[in-house]
């Protein structure tokens, strides 16, 4: 019974408070200044378009696009933050094909440690000066033979 009372007695409050709020908005409204017609009638006329003479005017030059080599399309396939080097963890990080590949024992059986020692091989077999990177000049030795595509027979 006493969370009745007291419930009402809030919402009363509440409509109480929402009353005086909303009266007090309708005085500020009423006591606002009417807007100045002299300011009205100085507006442009919204049919009218705005005109600018463009035949002077010149852009920007479009930027131009470098076509990357082959050689160095294949190159930033690994050099993921493209220093102009390729570390050993980028070499390594994107050989998961070359993963599925390499089995050293012939049992169809992959370990990670066969995989690793492969790529590892490779990577040092490809710096040549032996400072844990490779440069573009190095790492061009590392591409793979292309095949000649044989002629089409339609």
């Amino acid at each position: 019974m006493n969370r009745i009372v007291l419930g009402a007695v809030l919402a009363l409050l509440l409509v109480g408070v929402g009353l005086f709020w909303w009266q007090g908005r309708a005085e500020v409204e009423q006591g606002a200044p009417p807007p100045d017609p002299a300011a009205l009638d100085t507006a442009p006329d919204e049919t009218e378009l705005p005109v600018a003479d463009a035949s002077d005017m010149v852009g920007p030059a479009p930027p131009e696009a470098t076509e990357l080599t082959r050689e160095q399309r294949r190159f930033f396939r690994y050099d993921r933050n493209r220093d102009w080097k390729i570390s050993r963890v980028e070499m390594l990080s994107t050989r998961t094909d070359a993963f599925r590949k390499l089995d050293a024992d012939g049992n169809n059986l992959l370990s990670f440690e066969e995989w690793a020692v492969a790529t590892a091989t490779r990577f040092d077999g490809a710096d040549a000066d032996g400072d844990r990177e490779l440069t573009p000049s190095e790492f061009a030795t590392t591409a793979p033979t292309r095949r000649a595509k044989p002629a089409c027979r339609c």
